[in-house]
């Protein structure tokens, strides 16, 4: 599944920072556009793999992993 995430993006002097719309703790900032806008790809996904592994061991605690769709 694919799921599509907004990165808001800025350039400030000589610096360009950015964080994605859907989870704020994602924020990033880099010397270029393009070094901005991988970095806070890769950042994203770190913080996606963390909050799954976190997922999975509240299964461990009982809790049920169940998917739904928006």
């Amino acid at each position: 599944m694919t799921h599509t995430y907004t990165a808001l993006i800025q350039q400030r002097g000589e610096w360009w920072v950015g964080r994605i719309q859907e989870l704020p703790s994602v924020n990033c900032q880099e010397r270029t556009r393009e070094e901005l806008l991988d970095t806070l790809k890769i950042t994203l996904g770190e913080m996606l793999e963390i909050n799954r592994e976190e997922a999975v061991s509240l299964t461990q605690n009982g809790y049920q992993a169940v998917a739904i769709q928006l």
